[in-house]
């Protein structure tokens, strides 16, 4: 009588089994044909060609910060002195260095465009004279030696 239990056990599990890799396989077909068909339906309606002249492409294309967002995010009026300007991003850079990569980045555009408005070149830019255009070293030269004292 054991026997014969063990036997049917063994009969559904690998019925069990044989269900499992039928449906598996089954999904990853189903999964196949839906990736064709996008593909296809993207071709037909142009995102490919798009795609290849650049249009999407342009979408992720660097953006420019106006002025005027610069000053909201760094809370200046525009009136600010670059040194003023300077003085707010580092509080501010430094306030977010634990708590908002996101924030970061942003202060930092900010300061990156206030600097265009000014005429100084920023350190990514490669310039040598950032410093003196900033007029008393608040360019690069102090944002370097705050982290560093940290």
């Amino acid at each position: 009588h054991r026997a014969r239990h063990s036997e049917g056990q063994g009969r559904m599990s690998r019925l069990l089994a044989n269900l499992i890799i039928a449906g598996g396989s089954m999904l990853v077909k189903a999964a196949s044909q839906a990736y064709q068909k996008a593909l296809v339906n993207a071709q037909r309606s142009g995102v490919a060609q798009e795609a290849a002249k650049g249009t999407a492409a342009s979408m992720f294309a660097k953006k420019t910060m106006s002025i005027e967002e610069a000053r909201m995010i760094l809370g200046i009026d525009a009136g600010a002195t670059l040194e003023e300007a300077m003085a707010r991003y580092q509080k501010m850079f430094e306030a977010n260095e634990k708590a908002s990569f996101y924030l970061q980045s942003k202060i930092h555009r900010a300061k990156e465009r206030l600097e265009q408005e000014f005429g100084v070149e920023s350190p990514e830019d490669g310039a040598a004279g950032g410093d003196e255009e900033g007029g008393g070293g608040d360019g690069d030269g102090s944002a370097g030696g705050s982290k560093a004292n940290h």
